[in-house]
């Protein structure tokens, strides 16, 4: 915002020097004002330098400020730095504050030639991934081969020649953001030194932001390709932390790609094992990491760069899906596949979808690879595959619980009438039983909850999740008995799993200053 407010500031006074340049005596009060303005500057600001030269390019000040921000851009052997070579100052600041949404009609093939050999030092160009142009051979790739960015560009633009063009115009633009972050930085900085200027630059000069759920929810994938992110400043979990890494190759800043369900963030790990973690949803803050642990979550797992842009492809299914497109969100799963062979949920969503299109046996495939399956980073198996193995429940059934609800009590109302429904048909159907439990949660009627929370129970005894929401809501509702009872079930299933998490731990204190345990 400074920054901007301080571009605008030598606008307006320009205009204002203009107007009463021709007056006896003035010339010297306007060159001594530039002087000032050039002192002022950001010494490590590009785009303040370009901008200072675009107001003031016959001063000496203005061309020693054009010469400047070449250097910024470590482009220290221009041949002449005070010429723009082949490119506009304007188009030329745009660029470099990211501002075109879309690629400018007068960005010629010599332009772009241009753009891209600023950033040819950048330590990306190292990687063989850099290099490709075909999505095929993508997959050949080993993951520390794999440039993030051509990557996902080439997946979500294509490999045609006007592709091939776009894609080259959103990489010059990252190897603009890159070279930005490098002036901001020392000549030998740390890595920690990378992740506070990347993060100030993202979240702070550039503003990116999470979007509103309302619209996020509705259009997941527009703010998770790579491309949208940097024309929206806007991005989901997923998106932020795309532009992070395809940033930090550029950087020669190795991360680590952190997948909670549901969530996604990075964070770099030193030789020592001591972790920085980087919350891109929050810009950048690092979070302990036990705060993305839970009752249900026991582990963290890291992916690869290679599976990422399955992700993206993972998050773009779900919105085929939540709209009932199933043959679409089917494409999109198996383009998942490819980068994820081995991915469960993956597995487990296309299979789900072949069977809403009838194609029984080929989803039936994926649920039986799954049968027996249970993730090293949960505490619980995922129980919708083995109800519907053993006839506890019919595929209309489990299209059914999938369904999406807007934020709205009337929304809420008519899935939860569906749900009854299904529990009557389907009893022991454990996923739409904790779909309809989590109906009246929303609700705010705890009571009812915990009616089907009981026959939850009885069906499936051993699931941690369960037995933590008893204990909750008989807390809640002063029951302190059963509250310390499953509690107790709570802590010996999770102690199964060497698993303590710190929730559980805060529930239990809570407990212990409401009513000494009763059987101590």
């Amino acid at each position: 915002m400074k920054k901007t407010f301080f571009v605008l500031f030598l606008m307006v006074l320009n205009v204002n020097l203009f107007s009463i340049q021709n007056l006896p005596g003035l010339e010297n009060f306007q060159k001594s004002k530039i002087t000032q303005l050039y002192k002022n500057l950001d010494q490590r600001s590009v785009v303040q330098h370009f901008a200072f030269y675009k107001l003031y390019p016959e001063s000496e000040e203005g061309k020693l400020a054009l010469k400047k921000a070449w250097n910024l851009l470590k482009q220290e052997n221009v041949k002449d730095p005070l010429v723009l070579p082949t490119l506009d100052i304007s188009l030329m600041i745009n660029l470099v504050n990211n501002q075109n949404a879309f690629i400018p009609d007068d960005l010629n093939e010599e332009k772009l030639d241009f753009l891209e050999s600023l950033g040819k030092n950048l330590k990306n160009r190292n990687l063989k991934g850099n290099s490709i142009w075909k999505k095929d051979d993508i997959l050949k790739l080993e993951n520390d081969e794999i440039d993030i960015s051509r990557a996902l560009f080439l997946e979500e633009l294509g490999e045609e020649k006007e592709s091939i063009y776009k894609i080259r115009y959103y990489e010059a633009t990252l190897d603009l953001m890159a070279l930005q972050i490098l002036a901001k930085l020392n000549n030998n900085p740390t890595s920690l030194d990378k992740v506070h200027a990347i993060n100030e630059f993202i979240f702070y000069e550039k503003r990116f932001r999470f979007p509103p759920h309302s619209i996020h929810a509705k259009q997941i994938d527009t703010y998770t390709f790579l491309s949208s992110v940097m024309d929206s400043r806007r991005g989901v979990c997923l998106g932020v932390s795309i532009m992070y890494l395809s940033l930090a190759q550029r950087l020669g800043l190795d991360l680590e790609i952190i997948t909670p369900p549901g969530h996604i963030y990075v964070r770099y790990k030193d030789k020592d094992g001591k972790i920085t973690n980087i919350e891109t949803t929050a810009r950048g803050v690092d979070y302990p990491s036990d705060v993305y642990l839970g009752i249900e979550t026991k582990k963290l797992q890291q992916r690869t760069l290679k599976e990422v842009p399955g992700m993206v492809f993972f998050n773009q299914a779900s919105l085929y899906w939540a709209n009932e497109k199933y043959e679409t969100a089917i494409e999109l799963y198996e383009k998942a596949l490819k980068y994820m062979p081995d991915d469960p949920n993956v597995k487990m969503l296309l299979g789900l979808n072949l069977l809403f299109v009838n194609r029984v046996k080929e989803g039936k495939k994926y649920f039986i690879q799954l049968k027996d399956f249970k993730s090293e980073y949960l505490t619980t198996k995922e129980n919708i595959v083995d109800d519907y193995l053993k006839k506890k429940t019919d595929i209309e059934s489990m299209k059914a619980i999938f369904l999406t609800v807007d934020e709205n009590r009337d929304s809420i109302i008519k899935k939860q009438k569906s749900l009854i429904g299904i529990v009557k048909k389907h009893p022991k159907f454990r996923g739409a039983l904790f779909q309809l439990i989590n109906t009246y949660l929303q609700l705010g009627r705890e009571k009812d909850a915990l009616v089907y929370l009981n026959k939850y129970y009885e069906i499936d005894k051993e699931d941690p999740i369960a037995n933590y929401y008893i204990a909750a809501i008989s807390f809640e509702r002063f029951d302190y008995l059963n509250a310390w009872k499953y509690l107790k079930n709570t802590e010996k299933l999770l102690e199964k799993e060497n698993h303590y998490p710190k929730a559980l731990k805060s529930f239990k204190e809570a407990l212990k200053r409401a009513i000494a345990d009763p059987n101590i």
